[in-house]
C-alpha cells in the first residue's frame, strides 16, 4: 500500500519538497494544498516585475498547478487553506472554496506555510491605499496601483530586504519614495557601516531616508494617505507600501499540540522533524539552528527553504537526512551596488557574548590594469581562534563571488588560514592574482600573529588624546583633502626619520587611506619600540562609519541632484544638474544636450591625469558648440571632471555614474570669451595663465610627479614652463651616449650621474635600483602612464622644457645630450616665466 504525503503550502519548501518526494516515491499519493491559486512563483522578483525589470509576468510562475500534475503526478489543490491539524488522528481540516470544509487524513505531513507580512494595529489601517508584498495578487495590486494616472509617490515602511527592493524599483520606475526605517539602520544583517554604504546610495538615487522614526498613525487625504511619524514628521504620498517584517504563518497549529517557539515558529529537530509524530516542517515558519553560534533563530529566504524542502521529504522517505542550520547568507541590489552577507554580524556576536576580531580590506574587483576594476570593500569577522565567524561585502561587482567563497569557508568551519590558501579563479577581466578574498584573509591573518593591532572607527569615540596619538601617514595631498580630526600628518615615506616627532611613552593609533600604508607603518612603529594600532580598512572605512543620510527643513533627504558621494569617500562636487543651475543663474544658459555627440572618447583603464589628458587633446579638435562624450573607470574622474571644465571655461552638461562603476560625462565646447561669471569680459589677465615648476631633484618620483602635475596643468589649459637645474637635468638627458666633447670634470659627471629618466632611483627606499623597478611595474598594472610616456605627453600638450644653462655648463651637460623639443635658457628667462604665473613649484 502507497503511502500518503500531505504538504500545506507551495512556493519555495513546500513544491521542492514535493517534487524530491514524486522522485524518490513513484508510487506515493501526494496532496499539496495551497490557499492562492499560485503554487509555485519566484517572490523573491515580485519587486523587480513592479519596478519593470521584469516584463514578463508569466516568468514569475515557476511551476502551475496543471504543469505540477503532468510532470510530478501531484494533486494539486489550490484555494484550499489548511485550518486544523489532529496530529492524534492524522488529518488536517481543509477549507475549500470547491469542496466547503472537509478533513483529508495523511500518512506524512510536511508543513510549509511560510511566513506572512507583519501589519501593525495603528490608526488608519484599514486604507486600502496600505499595501503588503508576500505573493501574485499582491504583486498585481501594487502593479496596478503604480500604474494609475496620478500615482507619483509612495512612502515604504521598513528598511528591510523586500523594503530596500521596493524603493528602489518604485524609484525605477518614476515614483518620489521616502523610506522609514524605525532602526537606526536599514538592513539588519548588515553592521551601521556597511549598511551605510547601501544607504547613501539609495540617497544618491533619490530616495528620501528617514531613519529612527517609527510610524505612529496613518490618514487619508484627498486622493492620497498621510502618514504620521513618532518625531511629529508627516509624509504625503499616493501609496504606503508596508514592509516592517514577517510573523510564521502558524495560527491554523493552535491547539494541534505542535510546540511553537517564543515568536510563534515551528519548533524542529535537525531532521525537520517537529514535536508531532510524522509531521515535518520547512521554510519561512520554521525555527532553525544559528549554523555560526548555535542559538535559535529564524532565517526566511528562499534558499534555506528549497534545501529543508529537499531534506523533509528525505526524511519521509526514511534516508535519514540531517539539516545543520542556516548562516543566513544573503544579498541585495541596490541600484548600482550590491550588498552580500554571511554568518554572524557584529551586533549578533557581541549579544551573544563570543569574542571576535575584525578585519577591513577595500581591494578591486579585478586586476586593476584590466578596464572596468571597481572597488569592493569586505568585512571580515572572526574568532581569536582564527575560525571564520561571518562576512559583509559591498560594491559594484563581484561581491556576489567572494561573499559565497567566503560563505563555503564558514560551511565547513574554515578559518582565516584557509582563506589565505583558496586558489581561485584567476584572469585579468575576472579577479586578481591575490583574490579579495585572500587579501581579507591576510589582513586577519596578520591580525592573529600579532603582526598587527587594529582599531575600529567606533574606538576614536574613546581615545585619550593625552595617552595616544592620532597620526595620519597619508601624503599632504590627502590630508588636506579630508583627515580624522586630531591627527597629526606624518607620511609613511618620512617616518623613519621622524620617530623623534612621536613620544614613546603613549600609544600610537595610526591610518591611511585603505589600510595598506597603516600596516607598514605599523610594522615600522612596532619594531622601533612603539605601542601602535591600525585602522583597518583605514579612512575609507571611516568615512564609511561617519555617514548618515541628511534631512532637508521639511523632512525630505536630499535628491539626486543635490550631489553625490561616492558609497565609501568623501562627498563629491556638484552635480551637473546644479552647475548648469548657477550658470543660469549667472546670466548664461546651459547648452541644450545633443541628441548625438561630436565625438566620442572611452578612457576607460587610465588612472589619474590620463582621462584629463585624453579630454584635453579631443576637446582641442572640436569647435565651438560641439560635444564630447567620455567614458572613464577612474573613480575621481567624477570630481576631476566638473573642476577641469570650471578651469577651461568648457560647459559640463551631464556626468552621471554608471551602474558598473564608470562615469560617463557630456561636454560641450564653449567660446574663448566665455566665461563662468556674470562679469562682463575684461581683458585676460596673464599672470593667473602660467604655471612654473624649477625641478631641482633627478629622483624617480619627484620626477613623475613633476610631469603628472604638468600634464594636469596643461590639459586645464594652463601655459606650463618646467625648468630644469643640476640634478633634475638627467631627466631630460638622451637615454644613449652621444659623442661630444667635454672637459674632465664634465666627463667625471657624466659617467657618476644618471643617463636619461630611465636610469633614475627612488629618493627612499632605492634598494640598489629594485625600488624603481617596483614602482614603474605598480605603474604599468595600474595602468599609469610611465615617466617617458609622461614626458612625451607633456612636449605634445605645448609644456616648455627648459634647461638651465648655467647647471649644463656646471655639470658639463651639452646641449645635443638633451631630448628633442627642451629650449636651453637662464634663470632670467625663468623669472620671466614665473612673473606671469599663477602657481610656482619647486621641486
Amino acid at each position: 500500500m502507497s503511502r500518503k504525503v500531505v504538504i500545506v503550502g507551495g512556493v519555495a519548501g513546500g513544491a521542492s519538497a514535493a517534487a524530491r518526494l514524486r522522485r524518490l516515491d513513484e508510487e506515493a499519493h501526494i496532496v499539496m494544498f495551497e490557499r492562492d491559486e499560485y503554487i509555485s512563483f519566484a517572490n523573491c522578483g515580485l519587486p523587480y516585475y513592479i519596478g519593470n525589470s521584469i516584463q514578463d509576468r508569466s516568468k514569475l510562475l515557476v511551476q502551475t498547478p496543471e504543469a505540477m500534475h503532468r510532470r510530478f503526478n501531484i494533486d494539486v489543490r489550490t484555494r484550499s487553506e489548511v485550518i486544523a491539524i489532529d496530529p492524534a488522528a492524522q488529518t488536517v481540516t481543509v477549507r475549500s472554496e470547491e469542496r466547503g470544509v472537509y478533513e483529508e487524513s495523511y500518512d506524512s505531513l510536511i508543513l510549509s506555510p511560510g511566513a506572512k507580512p507583519i501589519r501593525p494595529n495603528l490608526p488608519g489601517m484599514e486604507s486600502d491605499k496600505i499595501y503588503t508584498l508576500r505573493n501574485i495578487p499582491d504583486t498585481d495590486k501594487i502593479k496596478a496601483k503604480v500604474q494609475e494616472e496620478g500615482t507619483r509617490s509612495a512612502v515604504v515602511i521598513g528598511g528591510g530586504f523586500i523594503g530596500v527592493e521596493m524603493a528602489e524599483n518604485l524609484r525605477e520606475i518614476g515614483l518620489e519614495v521616502t523610506l522609514v526605517e524605525a532602526g537606526p539602520q536599514i538592513l539588519a544583517p548588515f553592521d551601521p557601516e556597511m549598511a551605510g554604504a547601501l544607504t547613501k546610495e539609495l540617497a544618491h538615487r533619490g530616495v528620501r531616508i528617514v531613519l529612527s522614526d517609527g510610524v505612529r498613525s496613518f490618514e487619508e487625504t484627498g486622493g492620497g494617505i498621510a502618514v504620521r511619524l513618532a518625531s511629529g514628521m508627516t509624509l504625503h504620498s499616493d501609496m504606503v507600501l508596508l514592509a516592517i517584517g514577517v510573523a510564521p504563518d502558524t495560527g491554523f497549529l493552535q491547539g494541534s499540540g505542535i510546540e511553537l517557539g517564543p515568536r510563534g515558529h515551528i519548533v524542529v529537530n535537525d531532521r525537520l522533524r517537529t514535536s508531532a509524530e510524522h509531521v515535518y516542517a520547512v521554510g519561512d515558519a520554521v525555527e532553525v539552528v544559528d549554523f555560526v553560534n548555535g542559538d535559535k533563530t529564524a532565517v526566511p529566504l528562499a534558499g534555506p527553504a528549497n534545501k529543508q524542502g529537499r531534506i523533509a521529504a528525505d526524511n519521509v522517505c526514511g534516508l535519514n537526512a540531517v539539516y545543520r542550520g542556516s548562516q543566513g547568507t544573503s544579498i541585495i541590489k541596490v541600484f548600482g551596488l550590491t550588498g552580500a552577507a554571511t554568518g554572524n554580524n557584529e551586533k549578533t556576536l557581541r549579544k551573544r557574548g563570543i569574542p571576535y576580531h575584525t578585519v577591513f580590506v577595500h581591494p578591486s574587483s579585478h586586476a586593476g590594469y584590466y578596464p572596468g576594476a571597481t572597488p569592493i570593500t569586505i568585512k571580515l569577522i572572526f574568532g581569536r581562534d582564527g575560525q571564520v565567524l561571518g562576512a559583509q561585502a559591498v560594491g559594484y561587482d563581484g561581491v556576489d563571488k567572494r561573499i559565497d567563497d567566503i560563505a563555503a569557508v564558514i560551511h565547513f568551519r574554515g578559518t582565516v588560514a584557509d582563506l589565505t590558501e583558496l586558489e581561485l579563479a584567476y584572469a585579468p577581466p575576472y579577479s586578481s592574482a591575490k583574490d579579495p578574498v585572500n587579501m581579507a584573509g591576510y589582513a586577519a591573518e596578520n591580525v592573529l600573529t600579532g603582526k598587527t593591532d587594529v582599531f575600529l572607527p567606533r574606538d576614536l569615540e574613546d581615545r585619550d588624546a593625552a595617552s595616544v596619538v592620532l597620526v595620519d601617514v597619508r601624503t599632504e595631498i590627502e590630508h588636506r583633502n579630508g583627515h580624522i580630526e586630531g591627527s597629526i600628518l606624518i607620511p609613511v615615506d618620512e617616518l623613519r626619520d621622524r620617530l623623534h616627532e612621536l613620544d614613546p611613552n603613549k600609544e600610537i593609533w595610526v591610518y591611511c587611506q585603505v589600510g595598506l600604508r597603516g600596516y607598514t607603518a605599523s610594522r615600522i612603529l612596532q619594531q622601533k619600540g612603539f605601542r601602535v594600532r591600525n585602522l583597518t580598512g583605514g579612512y575609507k572605512t571611516y568615512l564609511m562609519a561617519q555617514y548618515r543620510p541628511e534631512l532637508e527643513a521639511d523632512g525630505a533627504a536630499p535628491g539626486p541632484d543635490a550631489g553625490r558621494t561616492d558609497f565609501a569617500g568623501s562627498p563629491a562636487g556638484a552635480s551637473a544638474e546644479t552647475a548648469a543651475a548657477a550658470s543660469e543663474q549667472d546670466g548664461k544658459t546651459a547648452l541644450a544636450e545633443p541628441r548625438e555627440p561630436d565625438l566620442t572618447l572611452d578612457a576607460c583603464g587610465l588612472s589619474c591625469p590620463g582621462p584629463l589628458m585624453q579630454a584635453k587633446q579631443a576637446m582641442d579638435r572640436l569647435l565651438e558648440g560641439q560635444t564630447l562624450h567620455i567614458t572613464a573607470s577612474d573613480p575621481g574622474f567624477y570630481e576631476d571632471v566638473q573642476a577641469w571644465t570650471q578651469m577651461t571655461r568648457n560647459r559640463l552638461l551631464r556626468v552621471t555614474k554608471r551602474t558598473d562603476g564608470a562615469i560617463e560625462a557630456l561636454i560641450a565646447k564653449s567660446a574663448e570669451g566665455d566665461r563662468p561669471s556674470d562679469a562682463a569680459p575684461q581683458e585676460k589677465d596673464e599672470s593667473q595663465d602660467g604655471s612654473t615648476m624649477v625641478v631641482f631633484s633627478g629622483d624617480l618620483d619627484k620626477a613623475i610627479a613633476s610631469f603628472i602635475i604638468a600634464n594636469g596643468a596643461a590639459a586645464s589649459g594652463k601655459k606650463v614652463t618646467l625648468f630644469f637645474t643640476f640634478w633634475g637635468l638627467n631627466i631630460i638627458r638622451k637615454h644613449h651616449k652621444v659623442p661630444v666633447s667635454k672637459t674632465m670634470i664634465g666627463k667625471m659627471f657624466g659617467a657618476m650621474m644618471p643617463r636619461g629618466s630611465r636610469k633614475l632611483s627612488l629618493s627612499k627606499m632605492n634598494m640598489m635600483g629594485m625600488g624603481a623597478r617596483m614602482i614603474r611595474a605598480v605603474m604599468q598594472n595600474k595602468n599609469v602612464s610611465s615617466l617617458e610616456e609622461l614626458i612625451e605627453s607633456a612636449i605634445r600638450q605645448g609644456v616648455e622644457i627648459v634647461a638651465c644653462q648655467m647647471s649644463m655648463d656646471v655639470m658639463g651637460i651639452a646641449e645635443e645630450e638633451l631630448i628633442d623639443g627642451v629650449r636651453v635658457g637662464g634663470v632670467g628667462y625663468y623669472l620671466g616665466k614665473a612673473d606671469r604665473s599663477g602657481i610656482n613649484l619647486f621641486i
